[in-house]
């Protein structure tokens, strides 16, 4: 079995551990606010992590991005397992694997408005943009010689993170791995999703009867995977991809089925054993629909379940590793499973029936199972149990 030793993240909700625990509890996140400069001709809610971030010095200036300072952030949060974990297996025994969607994407951002602007861009390097930079910079701030190689998936990509890292201790390459990504707001992605008439400027209403799209936010998390037991074991995992099209979810969710299916048959349970589904829930009309629709397929009304992105925004190429430590939370803290906010916003009742919370609840069976559902029909579950 692999279990997670050490959760690092930052979010809309806050930025330590604590802090998400208790917002995430009142369900309130502070860093989820009307923001101006990010979309053009207008506002638009976006969820931020505020506050400082550590500083990347002058010798790592080529990785100097705003998305490997939320991942630093993450990484103060479990330094001391990281250092244990290097000192008992050797540097080349941990591997780094992430996720991201954006990289250094705004730092590239910055540099095209400068030069067509005729200013100097002094600070910008090419490869803060890299989509490898997250992996390569963390590994060269550690000093490991293991493998280090991040993935780009689209919203499944921290996801996919968590389940290659599994792979490598799995296979013997490694003992230890450190998994996660970062996203970091952009102006790129959230033109891109408006123009897809997927965006909502106003905070997104997942499974409600009037949402118009999702809320983008910005995150990091990490995770320490081992096979030494922890009070949270990754029990299954499964991934599928459908490419059914670029941007909308297979119609009939074949391929969100097959991933969710394979974390069950991979974790050797039923789906009446699951207490609590953190859904991909990205509040657009055809992923609410289908997701749905999937759910009850395979779960009926009986298990309960919700989306956080009211709470975290959507936060791209970090929402699997993101969703998975906020499962992780619950689990480790007895913390009540969120619900959605139908007291802001109405239900959709023409949605396929399934056990969507209004209301904050206990955890009962502590099986958590969290999905994130990619453009390009790329899918992945993951499924945490608490070791009793």
């Amino acid at each position: 079995m692999i279990y997670i030793s050490a959760v690092g993240l930052v979010n809309a909700l806050g930025n330590s551990p604590d802090e998400i625990a208790v917002n995430l509890t009142l369900g309130a996140a502070p860093g989820m606010r009307l923001r101006s400069g990010w979309l053009q001709d207008q506002d638009a809610v976006l969820g931020g992590v505020d506050g400082e971030l550590p500083a990347i010095p002058d010798s790592a200036a080529v990785h100097r991005s705003r998305n490997n300072q939320l991942l630093l952030a993450a990484l103060a949060q479990i330094q001391p397992a990281v250092d244990e974990a290097i000192a008992r297996y050797g540097r080349d025994r941990v591997a780094v694997v992430m996720g991201t969607s954006t990289s250094g994407l705004d730092e590239g951002d910055a540099h095209v408005r400068l030069t067509h602007n005729g200013e100097t861009s002094v600070n910008w390097r090419y490869a803060q943009q890299e989509l490898g930079d997250p992996s390569r910079f963390l590994a060269n701030w550690l000093d490991l010689e293991g493998p280090a190689y991040t993935l780009s998936t689209a919203c499944s990509s921290s996801a996919r993170a968590i389940i290659s890292g599994r792979r490598l201790i799995e296979a013997g390459l490694v003992d230890i791995a450190i998994v996660g990504g970062a996203d970091t707001l952009s102006r790129m992605p959230v033109n891109g999703f408006n123009s897809l008439e997927s965006l909502s400027t106003t905070l997104c209403e997942p499974f409600g009867r009037d949402r118009r799209g999702i809320t983008i936010g910005e995150a990091a998390a990490l995770m320490v995977l081992t096979r030494e037991p922890q009070s949270v074991v990754l029990l299954g995992t499964g991934e599928s991809s459908d490419a059914y099209h670029i941007s909308a979810p297979h119609p009939q969710g074949e391929g969100a089925i097959r991933a969710i299916t394979q974390a069950l048959n991979d974790a050797g349970l039923t789906p009446d054993e699951v207490g609590y589904i953190n859904l991909h829930g990205t509040a657009t009309p055809l992923n609410d629909q289908i997701e749905s629709r999937v759910v009850h397929d395979l779960f009926g009304e009986a298990v309960p379940c919700s989306s956080t992105k009211h709470l975290t925004g959507h936060t791209l190429g970090a929402a699997g590793i993101t969703e998975a430590a906020l499962s992780w939370l619950i689990l480790t803290r007895d913390l009540p499973l969120p619900a959605q906010d139908f007291d802001r916003y109405a239900p959709d009742p023409t949605l396929a029936a399934c056990g969507v919370l209004h209301q904050p609840t206990a955890l009962k069976k502590a099986v958590i199972l969290s999905n994130s559902f990619a453009f390009g029909g790329n899918n992945a579950s993951i499924l945490l149990g608490r070791v009793s």
